[in-house]
């Protein structure tokens, strides 16, 4: 005899989660003996750079860290985080009030719509988009209102094609730039039209700019903290993970808007004990590392982004040189859906990327590919996609 153990409601609304699937295609291909590329999911294949990890078997040595940490952060880390902000942004933060520590940003994005989003409350979200966005919104009971990306549109959302009752009833809206997967940047223009639409209908603004530090060709992503008025109407969230190849320390961050830092603040005083300090010792020194630590890893995932894009391009397929984030936006090949050429390429070439529906219905035609394989290998992918069509 054992209990029925019936999943809640919440967990029945959620669609089959994308990188799940992912796995199982990955293990299905590898009990096969394929001589699998993956580069499905972004995670950063280059280590974290030694004088990071250096720095964390000093800090994990120090008994003051092996006790509970703060839910809010060391006050040293978010000074950290103020002070990386103001050098590379010229935004200026009260570290004491305007920033948040995080147990990675996913953390943080999932979490925020307890704060603010009651049942019933709609929440503005991209799609295609990282899961997050609306998972973290149904969670909170809140309806997702999904803001399609679409090219013509350079992958923003059409905020005067959002109906006027749909504007009053939203509490919150996630925005992500440099854009997962699309890669598209932002632009201060965009921002702006973000910001006088949130004004206007008193929404959150929720900025993911978790890729601000993968650029290429010296195009430097903006934060939307940087524009006029986005401190009145938001926050954004950045992690580790990417900028410094950190993905598995788990450590990130909130700043912006006091009122809201204080929200999010209050749910993870109730659900977690925040962040190993030792972690945040660490991060303290990859926030104030030098310039040319980053230029050195900009650099490794420019010539793969090349390699790969130049190589699509030379195979006729229709794809954008991305200026930021370590993703390459794919059309599929005519008579393909987006799922049916991402099985294609795994059971024909040992490929496996990320179909792109898998982010949303506006994502159909198109595949995600992470540049976390090295350029020789990417150069391999290319030809074995050229064989395989």
């Amino acid at each position: 005899m054992s209990i029925t153990a019936e999943f809640a409601n919440r967990l029945k609304r959620l669609p089959p989660y994308l990188f799940a699937r992912i796995d199982e295609l990955k293990e299905e291909a590898l009990r096969k003996g394929t001589d699998l590329i993956d580069i499905s999911i972004g995670d950063p294949d280059l280590p974290t750079p030694d004088h990071i990890v250096e720095a964390m078997k000093r800090a994990v040595e120090k008994p003051e860290h092996h006790k509970y940490p703060s839910y809010a952060g060391m006050l040293s880390y978010r000074e950290a985080v103020a002070r990386w902000y103001k050098g590379r942004f010229g935004v200026d933060l009260d570290p004491a009030l305007e920033v948040l520590s995080l147990i990675g940003s996913k953390e943080g994005i999932g979490h925020i719509p307890l704060a603010f989003v009651n049942p019933g409350d709609i929440v503005l979200c991209p799609t295609p988009a990282y899961p997050v966005y609306s998972i973290g919104t149904i969670f909170a009971g809140g309806e997702p209102y999904y803001m399609p990306l679409k090219e013509e549109n350079r992958f923003f959302p059409d905020f005067s094609s959002i109906p006027e009752d749909v504007l009053k009833r939203a509490k919150m809206m996630f925005l992500n730039y440099p854009n997962n997967p699309t890669s598209q940047t932002a632009t201060v223009e965009f921002f702006k039209e973000a910001i006088e639409i949130a004004d206007r209908y008193d929404i959150i603004i929720c900025h993911d700019n978790a890729y601000s530090e993968l650029y290429f060709d010296g195009k430097k992503p903006i934060s939307f903290l940087e524009v006029d008025g986005a401190m009145e109407v938001g926050v954004e969230f950045h992690s580790l993970s990417k900028t410094y190849n950190m993905t598995g320390w788990r450590i990130g961050f909130v700043c912006g808007n006091r009122q809201v830092i204080s929200g999010l603040g209050k749910i993870k005083t109730n659900i977690d004990s925040g962040v190993f300090q030792a972690i945040q010792e660490a991060a303290i020194v990859a926030l104030g590392s030098d310039e040319s630590v980053l230029d050195r890893l900009r650099s490794v995932y420019q010539e793969r982004r090349d390699v790969f894009v130049d190589g699509l391009q030379s195979i006729g397929l229709d794809v954008n040189r991305p200026e930021a984030t370590f993703y390459v936006w794919a059309k599929v090949p005519g008579g393909f859906t987006s799922e049916s050429f991402t099985v294609h390429l795994l059971e024909k070439a040992g490929i496996l990327g990320t179909p792109g529906n898998g982010f949303g219905e506006p994502g159909e035609g198109y595949i995600r590919f992470a540049l976390t394989v090295d350029a020789g290998r990417l150069g391999e992918a290319v030809s074995r996609i050229r064989d395989a069509l």
